[in-house]
């Protein structure tokens, strides 16, 4: 297979490892892949640091990168290139945020030729897992397809989940961007039910895990203060002119107005009456 060769020694590494899980700490095969997602991302937290520090630069400069957004609006590329400069200048690296999501990628096709090798051998007789348990939860077959038996029931959990960790990973997106995330697994569905089940309770568990880093995640990364609002009392920021045509600067007393210099103030007198 052309696509499976490159990824051919992870693919034995997850067999391995699945091996040990179910034959040496006593796992069912099921719960195997469970915990081997767990492993998997737990190898991945220093990329989820990094992936947290991205979405907090990213958030710490959403107004000033909005403010580009509007002031090149009509110049798309005129905009990209202010937005790289800007990125630049401030050591933001957007990729940051999607690299554990392409991390996962190589071990998700790893583990799915694996289950193809693990369902060819547990129906061959005289195979060291023939007869073996692949059930989960008595419900689902991690061997066959999702579209068999309660598979449809992992779908809905699987679609559910991937909800739930895209609007936690997507909170500096723009909405059109997460829209598009949010759709995303409505369409992928259609896919994923022509995989095996085990594949599905793999990406269920990483769901619910980035999940739970979501929450965490918003504990870690500050909200953007909002902007002050403005009324008819408040000075703009560059100062305010006085009456006077003297700018006064916000937190800084007003100076005192000038004596005025003009001519003397003229004291009508009156006149006395002649005796008569």
């Amino acid at each position: 297979m052309i696509l499976g060769s490159p990824i051919t020694p992870l693919e034995h590494a997850m067999r391995t490892v699945l091996d040990w899980l179910h034959g040496t700490i006593g796992l069912p095969w099921a719960w195997s892949i469970v915990a081997l997602t767990v492993i998997v991302r737990m190898l991945l937290v220093p990329l989820t640091v990094r992936q947290i520090h991205s979405m907090q630069n990213l958030q710490r400069h959403a107004p000033e990168m909005k403010e580009i957004q509007r002031k090149y609006k009509q110049d798309k590329q005129k905009q990209q290139q202010e937005l790289m400069k800007f990125y630049r200048e401030n050591s933001i690296n957007p990729a940051a945020s999607c690299l554990p999501m392409l991390a996962q990628i190589p071990v998700f096709f790893a583990l799915y030729f694996a289950l193809n090798t693990f369902a060819k051998e547990a129906a061959r007789p005289g195979s060291p897992i023939f007869g073996d348990n692949f059930t989960w939860l008595h419900l689902v077959k991690i061997t066959e397809k999702a579209s068999h038996g309660w598979g449809p029931l992992l779908l809905v959990i699987y679609v559910a989940s991937q909800l739930a960790s895209t609007y936690f990973m997507s909170t500096t997106m723009d909405r059109t961007q997460r829209t598009i995330l949010l759709l995303m697994p409505l369409v992928f569905v259609f896919v994923i039910v022509n995989f095996k089940t085990g594949l599905v309770l793999y990406w269920v568990t990483t769901n619910l895990w980035t999940v739970g880093q979501g929450l965490v995640t918003r504990r870690l990364v500050p909200k953007a203060p909002p902007p002050p609002k403005r009324s008819s009392r408040t000075p703009p920021k560059g100062g305010e002119a006085d009456g006077d045509g003297a700018k006064t600067v916000p937190g800084q007393p007003k100076p005192a107005a000038p004596a005025r210099q003009g001519a003397p103030r003229k004291v009508k007198r009156k006149k006395k009456q002649a005796r008569r």
